[in-house]
């Protein structure tokens, strides 16, 4: 049977254009999902981008001491066992002790509650002073908090403390991979904060470290999300 040319070009089999097929979603659906991909992988370079640079600034405070002539020194408290420091938070009150008699700073103020802890009749804070009294501080020179249970409740106090007796520059002493956090939490209180890390208990495997440089990678972009977070709240009146 023979077919007439011009059917075979009305049904698209003969010439003129070839039929094309499409593959997928059509229409306005294919350029939704487009976009949602590209918008995906925007946000996944963005935050690897982030945590790349946080990351930077962790490991940059870790070794950096900028400790220097400053209005007061203060503790960011460690765990204690019924009123003594654990070995972390005597190695911070060691290091203050050595800024202190070094006349870097006047007073030493001691942070932290207990945190949590079974002994409720003792805290970090409270730990800390005791510690600096026994090595010879003067009571007149030791603040001590002992209501704050994290990070970020202490740099809160902090800022109380050093706006009730008018301190302005604070050396700040915790671990290394912890300052970085107290450092962006002190100066949004709007203190002047020098971090000054601790010495290093003994050897820290690899595991160990990335571990805790970790903690402070996902604690200080969950403080960021929350601050961010409130803050919109507050300019629209949520």
């Amino acid at each position: 049977m023979i077919v007439p040319s011009d059917n075979l070009r009305r049904r698209g089999l003969g010439g003129g254009r070839p039929y094309k097929y499409r593959s997928g979603p059509r229409g306005g659906a294919g350029v939704w999902w487009r976009r949602v991909k590209r918008i995906f992988m925007l946000l996944v370079v963005l935050a690897a981008a982030w945590f790349v640079w946080v990351h930077h600034e962790i490991v940059a405070a870790e070794h950096h001491n900028m400790a220097q002539p400053a209005d007061a020194i203060a503790v960011f408290g460690a765990a204690e066992y019924v009123g003594h420091p654990s070995p972390v938070l005597h190695a911070r009150l060691d290091h203050a002790l050595t800024l202190y008699r070094e006349q870097m700073a006047p007073v030493l103020i001691t942070l932290g509650g207990n945190a949590g802890t079974k002994d409720m009749n003792t805290s970090e804070g409270a730990a800390g002073r005791d510690y600096l009294l026994a090595n010879g501080v003067p009571y007149g020179r030791i603040v001590a908090e002992t209501a704050s249970t994290d990070t970020e409740q202490q740099a809160a106090a902090l800022a109380e403390i050093a706006r009730k007796h008018k301190l302005h520059r604070i050396i700040v002493v915790s671990d290394g991979t912890h300052l970085f956090r107290i450092r962006e939490m002190c100066r949004a209180q709007g203190l002047e904060a020098y971090p000054s890390p601790r010495p290093a208990l003994g050897h820290i495997g690899m595991v160990e470290r990335n571990r805790r440089v970790m903690h402070e990678m996902l604690s200080y972009t969950a403080w960021v999300l929350r601050t961010m977070t409130a803050r919109i709240r507050a300019v629209l009146h949520v």
